[in-house]
């Protein structure tokens, strides 16, 4: 999967997923794998929900979490994309031998 990549200096965080985009804090995350396709499941994510729905769902599973952890952190790494983006961001190949809808399992 090819994404477009902006380098956006203001970014809040290291790299985020705008569908089509992948966008990054800094010219040096370009050459960053693993953040890159970190960044590609949530594109994919984003597709397996017709995009708009995709934002939807994180939000709301974000709240969910933050009432239920109290804390930030913890609610965002529970957040059943996030979950899977980790899971699976050291394999390389996950976009093309993985499943789609994998999130699904992060239930």
């Amino acid at each position: 999967m090819r994404a477009p990549i902006i380098i956006i200096k203001k970014l809040p965080a290291a790299g985020m997923a705008i569908f089509p985009f992948i966008l990054l804090k800094s010219e040096r995350f370009k050459n960053d794998m693993e953040m890159i396709n970190h960044e590609k499941i949530h594109l994919r994510q984003q597709l397996e929900l017709l995009v708009f729905p995709f934002y939807i769902f994180y939000f709301f599973n974000y709240l969910i979490n933050l009432f239920k952890y109290r804390n930030h952190n913890r609610a965002y790494r529970n957040i059943i994309f996030e979950k899977e983006a980790y899971d699976h961001e050291t394999d390389l190949d996950y976009l093309r031998t993985g499943h789609w809808y994998g999130w699904i399992a992060k239930i």
